[in-house]
């Protein structure tokens, strides 16, 4: 599968950056609920292991936050290729939202 790779820059410290994102995975769940499934989380300190289906593709993949980025390191099926711009700006506009 194809990696998607991301870095995003921030200045709220690490676990001000971490309490975001939890709250943002909160956000998406409710708000894309009928077209995620299987959504799987498991945060390790200030590292994020996650999964899920959407539209019968599987994406996973890891999210690092750093003290002053957020690293995203996932995979995505071939058949989303085409949508990878889209997907990247996608990411970066919710990281804006939360991080900013």
């Amino acid at each position: 599968m194809p990696s998607l790779k991301l870095t995003f820059p921030h200045q709220l410290g690490q676990e001000e950056a971490a309490a975001r994102l939890k709250n943002l995975l909160a956000k998406v769940k409710d708000k894309y609920q009928a077209q995620v499934s299987d959504l799987q989380e498991v945060w390790n300190g200030n590292t994020l292991n996650f999964s899920f289906s959407t539209y019968g593709f599987k994406v996973a993949g890891d999210v690092f936050v750093q003290p002053s980025e957020v690293q995203l390191d996932g995979q995505i099926p071939m058949a989303a290729m085409m949508f990878k711009g889209k997907i990247e700006n996608a990411i970066k506009d919710q990281l804006a939202k939360e991080l900013s």
